[in-house]
């Protein structure tokens, strides 16, 4: 193994060092609708697998990567999907062939801005040594890869995530419990002016409802104000305003993508949808995001991905590809209640990425303070918003 993967699967250790151990507590309060799955996580959903490559060096890098992959091939068995962008200032990949042909087709990966492209790299190889006939005589992939602006955090420029690293990453993925917060490609964000990064939930549909889960990733690294922050409807944003604010030892210009943030939502579930109605879930997302105070600025990128794992196109030795078979779901009350468990699941996916994440100094000696939780819980209980 050359010395390039060894770097790789080393970083890989350390960012999955917290998911290998004992379980980690889920968000510590339930709210809506519907119960949570055993993990709150998106891995609730059966066949997902996630993984998150952490690179913390020095005192600049902060940074990393996150895989999800919606089963363990998913070049052979492609799954329904669709794009969403609730505001465009901000990248993921391979989206335009998604919403052309209705599928994913590819492992997600979620990063820092400037390396999109290293990531890519990293796809491509994947891809290609799981499948040594792509760009032969089979087709070629388009990875599906996001970003979000960590440059307050880490010297964006270094571009530390590389090729190796995303092969290793994509290789580690795993259902079961993951870590959350500032890990992976949450490693350098900030949300609502504190700490944040990947968060995840999860909801279960009633027996009578098809009994279906929801599940939602999250990279929270958005810019709105510290008052807009809203957790069950406590206005906590608006008591901390003027607490556990960011420190600069020096001045920093706040600006473009850097001031306005984004999020990256990743929503699965094992409901048979097809694009169509996987489309109208990822508007739902959106209603969860503002139920938190997000408001999308001009200069954020807020993009919604959202997948069905029982609504597949499998392929055949010859490489054509075989449409589902299986029926939709289109009882209308199950596909409402699938909306409500998406906005609800997107909704707690933010606060665990609030919660989740720790205080953290980084670039330039910039310290972004982590949700002090128990006074915020403290606030929930006392407006009996949470038991």
């Amino acid at each position: 193994m050359s010395m390039r993967y060894l770097r790789a699967a080393a970083a890989l250790v350390l960012g999955l060092a917290s998911a290998t151990g004992a379980a980690r507590a889920v968000l510590p309060f339930h709210f809506g609708a519907f119960a949570s799955g055993p993990l709150d996580g998106i891995t609730d959903v059966p066949g997902v697998r996630v993984a998150n490559l952490t690179k913390i060096e020095g005192s600049s890098i902060r940074t990393g990567a996150t895989a999800i992959l919606p089963d363990a091939d998913p070049w052979d068995h492609k799954v329904a999907a669709a794009f969403l962008a609730f505001n465009g200032n901000g990248e993921m990949t391979g989206t335009h062939w998604i919403n052309e042909s209705g599928y994913l087709e590819e492992p997600i990966v979620l990063t820092d801005t400037l390396d999109i492209g290293r990531a890519d790299d990293g796809v491509i190889d994947w891809v290609i040594a799981h499948h040594p006939q792509v760009g032969r005589t089979d087709d070629v992939p388009l990875p599906v890869v996001a970003e979000c602006d960590d440059q307050l955090m880490t010297d964006i420029q270094a571009r530390p995530v590389v090729a190796a690293d995303v092969v290793a990453l994509l290789d580690a993925a795993r259902g079961g419990q993951f870590a959350r917060g500032s890990v992976g490609a949450g490693t350098g964000m900030k949300a609502f002016g504190f700490k944040a990064g990947i968060g995840s939930a999860s909801r279960v549909l009633p027996k009578d409802l098809g009994g279906y889960r929801v599940g939602v990733l999250v990279n929270d690294n958005t810019g709105s104000s510290r008052d807009a922050l809203s957790i069950v409807g406590v206005p906590v944003g608006e008591r901390l305003k003027n607490e556990y604010r960011m420190r600069f030892p020096t001045p920093v210009a706040l600006h473009g993508r850097m001031s306005s943030g984004s999020i990256v939502i990743i929503v699965a579930t094992n409901a048979p949808l097809d694009s169509r109605q996987l489309h109208a879930l990822a508007l739902r997302a959106g209603l969860g995001m503002g139920r938190t105070g997000l408001t999308s600025d001009v200069g954020s990128g807020d993009l919604v991905l959202a997948f069905s794992t029982s609504y597949v196109y499998n392929r055949k030795a010859s490489f054509d590809i075989v449409a589902p078979t299986e029926a939709t779901q289109e009882d209308n009350a199950v596909l409402d209640a699938l909306y409500r468990a998406t906005a609800e699941a997107t909704q707690a996916a933010i606060y665990d990425a609030l919660f989740e994440a720790k205080t953290m100094t980084g670039r330039r000696g910039v310290t972004v303070y982590g949700l002090p939780d128990q006074r915020v819980l403290e606030m929930l209980r006392a407006a009996h918003a949470v038991q």
